[in-house]
């Protein structure tokens, strides 16, 4: 390299600098930044509860030093294999049938030209999302109910759903689909905004049919944010959302709704047995961690797209 290319490129200017002339960007950081280590981070001191007879009368480490007796504990529960069979499972079959719905769904959208039509089917789409899990629940049972339930009323029969362990899985996905899917469609949407529309102009003048603009524009141009999506479901394939079981369970669906995330609620809430409960949720992040990585490294080198 000359000297006078040397002398030609620019000093990178040093972190004080940068932050001296951006200190309003700066200032606004320091809230989220706070929350993140409040909320976030101060909370793992307590992890340290997973090794020890916590009492909270002792605090910390005035309690008793267990090391895994807890995860012993749950590694040895009669119900331990049909919780994770039925997380896991719940898990995968939800990720299989739910994942590909907002693609799928975008890709419809985005071929709508009538704009006021496409806000409309946006609108009707993202609204299951804003209503609480509480309210779809008690529909959930509603049209299930033997005794007038929409579904029994079609069908001509009087079956309890909510009692039949087949059903569960069905009924948990199914209404998280319906709930969630027009929500998930918003960053794929966003990301085929960014489509340049000369690409579409010339591939109608080309002769390209629109399923043939769909495989050639649309679909490539998703697929990094749907590979960043997957790598993100797939790292929470053991974290099955709590209230959603928890409402819909009972005594006679608990052979598929027994799932991981109800027990640590059971275990840490409703009995007090903090240590073992938190235990069971360190064991259950771990698993999450493996498999973000795992996920992740297969990701990089298939499609060279990766979260971390």
């Amino acid at each position: 390299m000359s000297t006078l290319q040397k002398t030609a490129r620019p000093k990178g200017k040093t972190l004080g600098r940068r932050i001296i002339e951006n200190w309003q960007l700066y200032v606004m950081l320091i809230i989220p930044v706070v929350i993140t280590i409040v909320y976030k981070y101060i909370p793992m001191y307590g992890i340290q509860i997973a090794f020890r007879d916590y009492k909270p009368a002792r605090g910390f480490f005035g309690s008793e030093f267990v090391g895994l007796k807890w995860f012993e504990r749950f590694f040895t529960a009669p119900t331990f294999q049909r919780m994770i069979v039925n997380t896991v499972k719940l898990s995968v079959f939800n990720l299989l049938w739910s994942f590909p719905v907002p693609i799928i769904l975008s890709l419809a959208i985005n071929q709508l030209r009538f704009k006021r039509y496409k806000r409309v089917v946006q609108t009707v789409l993202y609204a299951p999302h804003f209503i609480s899990i509480m309210v779809v629940c008690g529909m959930i049972r509603i049209f299930l109910s033997p005794y007038g339930g929409l579904i029994n009323l079609i069908t001509g029969q009087q079956i309890d759903f909510m009692t039949v362990p087949e059903a569960f899985r069905t009924i948990y996905i199914a209404s998280g689909i319906w709930q969630d899917a027009g929500w998930g469609t918003i960053i794929y949407l966003a990301t085929l905004s960014a489509v340049d529309p000369g690409l579409y102009e010339a591939a109608k003048i080309d002769g390209a049919s629109m399923f043939q603009r769909i495989l050639v524009i649309d679909i490539p141009e998703l697929i990094p944010m749907i590979v960043l999506q997957l790598i993100m479901a797939a790292s929470g394939i053991m974290s099955v959302g709590f209230e959603k079981v928890f409402l819909l369970q009972t005594q006679l669906n608990k052979a598929t709704s027994d799932v991981i995330a109800v027990y640590v609620y059971e275990q840490g809430i409703v009995d007090h047995a903090y240590s073992y409960s938190t235990a069971i949720g360190l064991f259950n992040t771990v698993i999450n961690i493996i498999l973000l990585v795992i996920v992740n490294k297969i990701a990089k080198k298939a499609a060279d797209v990766s979260f971390v």
